[in-house]
């Protein structure tokens, strides 16, 4: 595998090279910039070059391959009953919110978080509640304190978690998870987990899902997951949902039948086959890969920006920057490395409140973009550094 070499995306449908200025460096979008394993790409061609791509479902293969992922990543066993799927994790959490909320209910969410979160809620006319993270000494922490304010309210009905949490970066401990269960599990709030990264862990950190950390949790917890951010599939638009309480499941599944969502891509069972067999060597590369950019970022930063603090993630290929020593207003951050820098990242301010201040980049890439992303960067603070 070739991580270092740049594959060029620009005229691929791309969403993240999707740009009309070419000459800017999109290091936005939660996907990689490396070429999938080879074992996904001969699972894939040998599915084209069949010739037919009616509508598909899902096979005994499919969900040996789910167990057998979660059994030897993060020795769950599942129950095949348990398992159900989704076209993307937004699609099925906007889903379950219609099965397990009414109008004015109350969803906690703990900003700053992944923003298509609030969006759902709201779609769903769920009132948004904030749980938000604590930010002391470069980390993030739960206030667990205001968190059992907010889940013993009356109308308190769902909490979305972010395990491992994106943009911060934390892998949350068993300890930690035990503690919210026991929270939501005393005033009766459901948790829709979402583990969409809990397979990109650093070393030193192991994720745990959710409904494991504690054997209450099952009848109270989905857990959203997918081979699509480990693998960089998301293309196929396959996710899958684990929801042990059958009656929440089937409430799930009249709805995702009823919006003709039922039926996976044409390429999504045997690239998923592929990628939970085949595909862990793959994984271990890109991830040694991902802790050498990490590290790279760091002591670049350190040593050339240091008004641009690293919130060091524990997991994904993201990292959340503080840049509030730059002395620029939130409202124009994202715009000054976007015009400046020539380089496109996450505004932090849509992650939430939490994230004024903050930006989000993307370091699945090889690091001769990463590089010259940094040293566009590096240029842009200094240059206004020298007009003010």
């Amino acid at each position: 595998m070739q991580l270092e070499k740049f594959i060029d995306r620009r005229k691929t449908h791309s969403v993240k090279w999707y740009i009309e200025d070419q000459d800017i460096i999109p290091l936005c979008i939660a996907d990689m910039d490396f070429q999938v394993s080879e074992e996904i790409v001969n699972a894939i061609s040998q599915k084209a070059t069949h010739g037919i791509y009616g509508y598909s479902t899902f096979c005994e293969r499919y969900y040996d391959a789910v167990e057998y992922w979660w059994k030897t990543q993060y020795d769950w066993e599942l129950k095949r009953e348990w398992i159900s799927f989704s076209p993307g994790i937004i699609p099925g959490i906007n889903l379950l919110l219609k099965a397990l909320t009414n109008p004015g209910d109350g969803v906690i969410v703990q900003d700053p978080v992944y923003y298509p979160f609030f969006s759902t809620i709201e779609t769903q006319g769920c009132n948004i509640l904030n749980n938000s993270l604590v930010y002391t000494n470069g980390t993030y922490e739960m206030d667990f304190v205001d968190f059992e304010e907010k889940a013993s309210l009356p109308n308190t009905k769902v909490f979305i978690l972010c395990s491992p949490h994106n943009p911060v970066g934390r892998v949350w401990t068993k300890a930690e998870l035990q503690k919210i269960g026991e929270i939501c599990d005393k005033h009766g709030v459901i948790v829709i987990s979402d583990e969409m990264h809990g397979d990109l862990t650093y070393s030193g950190y192991t994720h745990t899902p959710f409904a494991k950390a504690h054997s209450n949790h099952l009848s109270y917890s989905i857990t959203c997951a997918a081979p699509s951010k480990t693998f960089n599939i998301a293309g196929m638009q396959s996710s899958i949902f684990i929801i042990p309480n059958q009656e929440v499941k089937e409430k799930y599944e009249a709805l995702l039948t009823g919006f003709g969502l039922m039926r996976p891509n044409a390429f999504a069972v045997e690239g998923t086959i592929a990628a939970y067999y085949r595909g862990l060597p793959w994984l271990q590369e890109v991830k040694e890969y991902l802790e050498e950019n990490l590290q790279y970022v760091c002591n670049f930063l350190k040593e050339y920006i240091p008004s641009i603090k690293v919130v060091k993630p524990e997991a994904t290929h993201l990292i959340w920057l503080d840049c509030r020593e730059l002395d620029i207003p939130t409202e124009s951050l994202h715009a000054f490395f976007l015009e400046n820098a020539r380089v496109r990242l996450d505004e932090g301010m849509k992650f939430g409140r939490g994230g004024y201040g903050f930006e989000r980049i993307n370091i699945a890439c090889p690091r001769e973009v990463l590089t010259e992303a940094l040293l566009r960067i590096k240029a842009a603070v200094k240059a206004k550094k020298e007009t003010c």
